[in-house]
């Protein structure tokens, strides 16, 4: 199966769907034709009954929707779908990144990952993670004998990168429903592929929020989808545009992770693409994953750029017919040097191609009016609309502490009632020369009776609702008043003899 791409001297150069799972690359300058291409490429899938996934940078591709089967998506939920993702299948690793963590204090976020995971606390949102945090810190001396040393600082700097997150509106990222990728692998009644597209135009205002996202797709996608090795068709395609953000500033632990995750993706019948303004905002790691190439036109004004562009030019199968490091420099609007995968996976001679544009995408417009009917009448708007906020991390430990709060209470009044009925049944034996300071005596054995309470219970407030503790809250206080009673008795005996 395959799809025309556009021409190249009067024959058409084909992207073969069987190899399309072998990822791609589209490149090119500002202006050059890489939208148009992303839109020929999202038709040619969808016709073919591939599903398609874009993210939408520039706020231009709502136009495929006119005459393809679209979704619309936004993280936050005013132009589309909200794409919501829970704290722990983010996992430690992306928020690390997403909150640019040192290694140190991605090590304590990992302690709180691990602690919640024991406990049975589901980490869902912001809240719950906050909550978490705050509980490993009461309890570093316990854990930290665990899983090393825990440091407030640390968590401080966590904490205060949280609040940094959420003044910037990233709170809305996180929560359930989640995403469910699964909803993006679907065709219509006509066996078109579904194109879903994730609203980015604001997102890309922060940068880091829409680079982890998008690895957290990646990663999602990796986890879930079987193995399925080649395909006559991909399984789903996703385009990822401004790729190089998702490279950025990247540790080479993260970088290596993405590598792995392209290379091994492809095996479950998903293909990625990115799409960039040129090749080298991509590690060589990852771009030799990207087997199918179109690249527009790139600029040299520099010499590193020159070393860049004969670099791109050598990736090429070379074509004896024209110099390619010469026409990439050259190439008109909508043009682009192509090499895609021949049936055996070999990649072909570049060809100068000008881009084929379907003729139901030339000039094809939406309002915004039928982008806001196609969201509310989509299955998923009753699916996804509003948040679900069921109990958690945040409100287990919130309720362990107003609970056992309680419980100290109680017991802490419970002792100091019976200690001072001790002490009343003790002044009567007193002599009445020494009766002042043998009250002050027995007032001061009754307030330690009830801070002996009261710093047993405290000490094992949340640690015995949570199994941390042998012994249960109750015992402790009960033992803690039978201590306290006898210490009264002592002392008020000892003063009055």
């Amino acid at each position: 199966m395959t799809f025309t791409l556009g021409q190249a001297n009067g024959k058409n150069v084909e992207l073969n769907l069987g190899m399309a799972n072998r990822h791609g690359l589209i490149a090119g300058a500002s202006g050059t034709g890489k939208t148009t291409t992303m839109k020929a490429l999202a038709a040619g899938f969808s016709k073919n009954g591939v599903p398609c996934f874009f993210s939408d940078v520039k706020g231009d591709l709502d136009g495929v929707a006119a005459n393809y089967p679209v979704r619309f998506w936004d993280i936050f939920g005013e132009k589309g779908h909200p794409t919501r993702v829970t704290i722990s299948s983010m996992g430690p690793t992306l928020l690390s990144r997403l909150l640019g963590l040192t290694d140190a204090q991605e090590g304590v976020l990992n302690v709180a990952f691990k602690v919640a995971d024991e406990h049975g606390l589901l980490l869902l949102d912001l809240k719950d993670l906050r909550a978490m945090l705050s509980y490993v810190n009461d309890n570093a001396s316990e854990f930290s004998s665990l899983y090393g040393n825990i440091s407030s600082a640390s968590v401080g700097v966590i904490q205060r990168s949280l609040l940094s997150f959420e003044q910037e509106g990233g709170t809305v990222l996180f929560g359930e429903p989640e995403l469910d990728i699964k909803d993006w692998m679907r065709t219509d009644t006509d066996g078109r592929g579904f194109i879903d597209i994730l609203e980015s135009s604001k997102l890309i205002q922060s940068p880091t929020v829409y680079a982890t996202f998008l690895l957290w797709l990646l990663s999602e996608l990796f986890e879930q989808l079987p193995e399925v090795g080649d395909l006559d068709k991909p399984r789903m395609v996703f385009f990822f545009d401004e790729a190089h953000l998702l490279f950025d500033d990247a540790p080479k632990a993260l970088v290596q992770k993405i590598e792995q995750v392209v290379k091994l993706i492809r095996s479950k019948g998903v293909g990625v693409y990115f799409v960039t303004q040129a090749p080298s905002d991509i590690p060589d790691s990852v771009l030799a994953q990207l087997s199918n190439r179109i690249e527009h036109a790139l600029r040299a004004y520099t010499p590193s750029e020159q070393k860049f562009i004969k670099a791109a030019a050598a990736s090429f199968r070379a074509n004896p017919a024209f110099d390619t490091e010469e026409v990439l420099t050259s190439l008109g609007v909508g043009e682009a040097l192509v090499s895609v995968l021949d049936d055996a996976g070999i990649p072909g001679i570049v060809e100068k191609v000008k881009i084929f544009c379907p003729e139901d995408l030339l000039g094809a417009k939406i309002t915004r009016d039928e982008v806001d009917k196609k969201i509310v009448s989509s299955e998923f708007d009753l699916k996804y609309r509003e948040t679900v906020d069921r109990e958690s991390a945040f409100e287990i430990l919130e309720r362990a502490k107003a609970e056992l709060k309680k419980q100290e209470e109680q017991e802490a009044e419970e002792a100091s009632e019976k200690a001072v009925q001790t002490k009343e049944k003790a002044e009567p034996k007193a002599k009445k020369s020494s009766s002042y300071n043998r009250k002050s005596v027995a007032e001061k054995a009754v307030s330690n009776a009830a801070s002996s309470v009261a710093r047993s219970l405290s000490t094992n407030m949340i640690n015995s609702v949570l199994g941390g503790s042998k012994s249960s809250s109750k015992t402790i206080a009960k033992r803690a008043a039978s201590n306290a009673l006898s210490s009264v008795m002592r002392t008020a005996t000892n003063d009055i003899m």
